[in-house]
C-alpha cells in the first residue's frame, strides 16, 4: 500500500486541502476506472478535460484528487492537491508508485522521425544475443525480457511505462530500450524517468497535425536531450542538420555518428545489395543482413550505443552481422516468379524517399518498381501531395490507396494526394480506394523480377475505418496474391 505523501515526492505542489498521510490503492486518470481508495488525476486532454470528471471520480470512491485548478466545491473528507501541471505530476507519481523502476535498470531513449523502432528493436535483439536480460518499449511491441505484451502507442502513458518498467525490474532486466515520441515528450510522459542515454536518429516532416510548426516539433525533441542527466550520454546523427541542435544544451556526454561527416562513430557503405550491406565501421568491415543507407545509419547508432554501454567493439560487430530486420521495416519476400515484394512502415515523405532511393540504388532498371501508397486520415494533410509526388517521381507505376482513413473519407485523402502528381507522372498513377484491391492490382501488374513496394502501414495488422479496426496485414495479403496469381 502506497501513502499519498510518498507518491507526491518531487511533484510541484501549489496547495493542499486535507491530509496526505492516507493510503492509496492505485492512481487513475480515467474516471471510469476509479475504485475505492484511488487517487484521481484530472488531466487536460485534446478531447476532454479530466477536471470535469472530478465529481464522478469521488462518487466512484476516489479519496484524493490531483488537479491544476481546484473545483468550486470542496468535498469534506476528500484530499485535494493543486499542482502546477497534472501531466508532470502523473509522471512523477507513477514513478514513485512503482518504486522508481527506471533507476533499477539502464534505460535508453531513442527519438527522431524515422528509425526509432528499428534502433530500439535491434538494440534489444543485440543485447539478448549478448546474453543480457533486456526490455523493449516500442511501437510494435513491449517485451519484458522474453514475455511479449501488445503496444498501443509509440510512447505509452506514464502509468503504463512505469508498470512495465517495474515488471522489468522484478524480472532482473539490466537494459531497456525505449522509443520516445514527440507526443510523449510534449505530454511529459517521460518525465521522472532515469535515462542513462538518449539517441537521436533524424528529423523530417511529421506530426505537424499535432505540432503547429516544424520548429516546435524540433524543440520538443531537443527538450528530451536538455533533460538528460550529466551521468548519461547523448548520441546524435550529425549528418542530419538538426543533429547538433539536439546537443546544444544537454549536460550529458556528447557523442556523434555519421556516414558523411566527421564523427565519433563513422561508417562507410562498401556494398549495398538486396541481400545486405557491407559496412566499414570505425576501420572494421562488417557484413549485415539489413539493406539501404537509412539502415546504415540505424546500425551505426546501434553500434555506438552498445559500445558506450560497455560492450566489446569486436563483439558488437559480430552481433550486428546476426541481426534480422524488424517486422514491417523493409521486410521483403521473393515469389516463385522472382517478384520481390517489400512491406515498409514509411509514412512520412522522408521515410518514403529513403525506401525508394534504397530500392532504386540496388535495382538494375530492367525491372519495374510498382509502389502502393496511402496517407492516414485525421493526420497532417500537408504531407499528402508530397508523398504522392515522391512515389510517382521515383517509381515506374504508382497506386494511390487507403492507409488508415480513420474518420475521413478515403477518397478525400486520395484527392489530396493526387494534387502532388505532376502531369508527366499522371499516366503511370492509378487511384484505387480499396487497399486490398490496390495490393492485388500491384501483383497483377508485376512480372518476372519486378519489385512491389507497399508502404505506410508496415507491421500493423489492422486498418482503422470510422473508429473500427478491421484485420488487415499488408505482408499476408501480398504473399497470398503472389501465390494465387503466379501459380
Amino acid at each position: 500500500m502506497n501513502i499519498l505523501k510518498d507518491i507526491l515526492y518531487k511533484v510541484a505542489i501549489e496547495s493542499v486541502y486535507g491530509s496526505t498521510e492516507m493510503a492509496i490503492e492505485k492512481i487513475e486518470f480515467d474516471s471510469r476506472k476509479v475504485k475505492e481508495n484511488d487517487v484521481f488525476i484530472a488531466m487536460r486532454g485534446t478531447i476532454s478535460d479530466g477536471h470535469g470528471f472530478i465529481e464522478t471520480a469521488i462518487n466512484l470512491g476516489a479519496v484524493a484528487i490531483i488537479c491544476d485548478t481546484l473545483p468550486a466545491v470542496i468535498v469534506t473528507g476528500i484530499t485535494y492537491v493543486e499542482v502546477k501541471d497534472t501531466n508532470v505530476a502523473l509522471a512523477y507519481m507513477a514513478s514513485n508508485f512503482y518504486g522508481n523502476p527506471s533507476s533499477n535498470l539502464k534505460l535508453v531513449g531513442i527519438t527522431g522521425t524515422n528509425g526509432k523502432t528499428t534502433v530500439a528493436s535491434l538494440l534489444y535483439q543485440l543485447f539478448k544475443k549478448a546474453g543480457y536480460k533486456v526490455g523493449l518499449l516500442s511501437t510494435v511491441k513491449i517485451l519484458v525480457d522474453e514475455i511479449e505484451y501488445k503496444a498501443t502507442h509509440t510512447t505509452p502513458d506514464s502509468l503504463t511505462i512505469n508498470y512495465y518498467l517495474s515488471k522489468m525490474s522484478e524480472a532482473g532486466v539490466e537494459f531497456c530500450f525505449m522509443e520516445v515520441s514527440s507526443h510523449g515528450i510534449h505530454q511529459k510522459r517521460t518525465d521522472g524517468l532515469n535515462f542513462v542515454a538518449g539517441v537521436f536518429t533524424n528529423l523530417s516532416h511529421d506530426h505537424l497535425d499535432y505540432h503547429p510548426t516544424f520548429a516546435e516539433y524540433r524543440d520538443v525533441k531537443k527538450s528530451f536531450f536538455d533533460n538528460l542527466p550529466k551521468s548519461a550520454f547523448a548520441l546524435t546523427n550529425v549528418d542530419d542538420k538538426n543533429g547538433t541542435v539536439m546537443l546544444q544544451n544537454t549536460a550529458a556526454k556528447k557523442l556523434t555518428y555519421a556516414l558523411k561527416s566527421y564523427a565519433d562513430y563513422k561508417a562507410q557503405i562498401l556494398e549495398n545489395q538486396l541481400t545486405g550491406l557491407l559496412l566499414k565501421i570505425n576501420e572494421n568491415d562488417v557484413w549485415v543482413k539489413l539493406i539501404g543507407t537509412f539502415n546504415a545509419y540505424n546500425l551505426l547508432a546501434i553500434y555506438g550505443t552498445a559500445v558506450e554501454l560497455g560492450l566489446d567493439k569486436l563483439e558488437v560487430l559480430r552481433l550486428l552481422s546476426e541481426l534480422e530486420s524488424v517486422s514491417g521495416r523493409f521486410q521483403f519476400i521473393v515469389s516463385e516468379e522472382k517478384i520481390t515484394a517489400i512491406v515498409d512502415y514509411a509514412h512520412t515523405p522522408d521515410a518514403l524517399e529513403n525506401v525508394l532511393k534504397t530500392i532504386n540504388d540496388i535495382r538494375t532498371n530492367n525491372e519495374q518498381l510498382i509502389t502502393v501508397i496511402g496517407c492516414g486520415g485525421d493526420r497532417d494533410k500537408s504531407k499528402r501531395p508530397i508523398m504522392a509526388h515522391i512515389a510517382s517521381s521515383m517509381s515506374n507505376k504508382v497506386i494511390l490507396t487507403s492507409d488508415n482513413p480513420r474518420s475521413e473519407e478515403p477518397i478525400d485523402i486520395i484527392t489530396d494526394m493526387e494534387k502532388g502528381v505532376e502531369v508527366q507522372n499522371q499516366r503511370k498513377t492509378l487511384s484505387i480506394v480499396d487497399r486490398t484491391q490496390a495490393i492485388k492490382t500491384a501483383c497483377q501488374l508485376a512480372s518476372y523480377k519486378d519489385i512491389i513496394l507497399i508502404a505506410g502501414k508496415g507491421h500493423e495488422t489492422y486498418q482503422e475505418v470510422k473508429g473500427i479496426r478491421h484485420d488487415f496485414d499488408d505482408m499476408k495479403l501480398v504473399k497470398e496474391f503472389l501465390e494465387q496469381l503466379h501459380k
